[in-house]
């Protein structure tokens, strides 16, 4: 038996030959021939879906290029536009109250914020759109004063809210109890260890929420808070209900008139793609913003 540290001769020259013998195979990458299947056959479906678009008289892209930029459809555009910017700003302001009344140690705080987020998730938008529409059917005034006791002013509702007034309130607090929901659970995805440790320095709570927790939870708020702003912005086109000329429902009185209602559609169908790309394009940046020193 020997006995030093270097390796039996007949054992080092059977590893070197195997070695040999596995640099002499050849390698042969790994077939895919379904997932070529797959590819042709979609690239057969979108390129028909093309063909159709381009060759099919109904689509009449001559109306479509007529009224795409009309006085008419850029007005109503530019309502939808500020439907949504209000829709979303006060929501999330709004949102963001009640997802740290939800937070709170208080019960009655908690209950008030789940019970406003569970009735504005169980109701239908359009519902909501049509209950403050018809407000003044319940409230002729609205008093300002001490409470359960004489009011110094008051407003007649019927002036006060009006369709486009109804319209953002019902957009902006069915948002809020959305927005509330996504607040919350991005700063609980925070580490708590971390406000501890900011606890133990010092630091003051407003601070740890500005500078801690905030600047973390937004990696975990963004993603699905533009996808909330998306949703309503497409969401914009139930207030056509409410007579309120924005695009899907301006594109429905030019049809109504025409007869034209496919290209009108398409219309409207490529103002809506134009403008989620933008936003789309938006949160990119934002994102890519707010994942700084991030890992992933």
């Amino acid at each position: 038996m020997s006995l030093t540290s270097d390796p039996p001769v007949g054992k080092a020259t059977a590893s070197g030959a195997e070695r040999e013998d596995y640099s002499a195979l050849k390698v042969v990458p790994v077939r895919h021939p379904w997932r070529w299947v797959a590819v042709v056959v979609t690239a057969v479906l979108v390129a028909q879906f093309a063909h159709g678009l381009i060759t099919n008289p109904g689509w009449e892209w001559d109306v479509f290029a007529d009224f795409f930029t009309t006085r008419t459809i850029l007005k109503a555009v530019w309502i939808t536009i500020q439907l949504t910017f209000y829709g979303t700003a006060l929501g999330f302001a709004l949102g963001i109250v009640l997802a740290f009344m939800r937070l709170s140690r208080s019960p009655f705080l908690k209950s008030v914020a789940f019970t406003y987020i569970w009735a504005f998730r169980s109701i239908p938008l359009i519902v909501q759109l049509l209950f403050w529409f018809n407000l003044t059917y319940l409230y002729k005034r609205l008093d300002f004063g001490i409470p359960f006791g004489p009011g110094f002013f008051s407003f007649d509702t019927a002036g006060l809210v009006g369709a486009m007034s109804a319209a953002v309130l019902g957009l902006a607090l069915h948002q809020a109890a959305y927005a509330a929901e996504i607040v919350r659970g991005g700063v609980l995805a925070v580490d708590g260890g971390q406000l501890e440790a900011a606890a133990a320095l010092g630091i003051p709570r407003l601070r740890q929420l500005r500078r801690i927790v905030l600047p973390q939870a937004m990696r975990s708020i963004l993603p699905n808070a533009a996808n909330e702003v998306i949703s309503l912005f497409k969401g914009t086109s139930i207030v056509s209900v409410m007579a309120i000329g924005e695009l899907f429902y301006q594109v429905q009185v030019i049809y109504g008139r025409n007869g034209r209602v496919v290209p009108l559609l398409m219309v409207a169908t490529v103002w809506y793609i134009i403008l989620t790309t933008v936003l789309s394009v938006a949160q990119y940046y934002v994102e890519r913003h707010f994942s700084r020193g991030a890992t992933r």
